[in-house]
């Protein structure tokens, strides 16, 4: 038994030094996806689908589906250290421009928001979103959303990004807001 906890530990560890995603009760007693990136923490919640990370780039991803809606959602969390990947505005428009419309068309909203003394900046944009890797090809997907978070984390920012059909999205919102509000950052 003593080994078997000792081997857990090590796991858990590891797991948070390196950032990722682990199974633990949050805060409030619920099960939860805890999530590490740099030196943030978040909950998400555990319906969500935990799934590896299709690049090096993204330090946490997840799926999520809802009954009567056939696609999933994804769910990634980026970090790329202190001033990469450039500033908020400039992501916020790389995230615009990832869409069909242009930005006029896109019923896009930009909101900004505190979770203790960080700046979290929210983004949400719906139209055709043009699904595929930066330099790849794209798949357009009509009637999609996208929901964003940037937390500007002492450490460099923290960008999460949501896509999926526009009800799924809409009807995750409020459980992705939740997740941005148990952001424990380190200061």
């Amino acid at each position: 038994m003593k080994v078997l906890l000792r081997r857990y530990s090590i796991v858990l560890t590891m797991t948070l030094l390196l950032g990722g995603v682990i199974h633990a009760p949050s805060v409030n007693g619920a099960d939860a996806h805890v999530v590490k990136v740099s030196d943030s923490q978040f909950e998400a919640p555990s319906a969500w689908e935990t799934v590896k990370p299709s690049s090096t780039m993204r330090k946490a991803q997840f799926a999520v589906s809802r009954d009567g809606i056939s696609d999933k959602g994804e769910i990634v969390f980026f970090y790329f250290g202190p001033g990469g990947a450039g500033g908020t505005q400039a992501n916020v428009q790389r995230w615009f421009r990832q869409f069909k419309e242009p930005e006029n068309k896109l019923e896009a909203t930009d909101e900004k928001m505190k979770v203790g003394d960080t700046s979290v900046t929210l983004v949400k944009a719906i139209g055709t979103f043009l699904s595929g890797s930066p330099l790849g090809p794209k798949t357009p997907k009509p009637n999609y959303a996208l929901l964003g978070a940037i937390v500007e984390a002492p450490k460099g920012h923290i960008f999460i990004k949501f896509t999926g059909p526009r009800d799924l999205v809409d009807d995750a919102e409020k459980e992705f807001k939740g997740m941005i509000q148990s952001a424990k950052v380190s200061q």
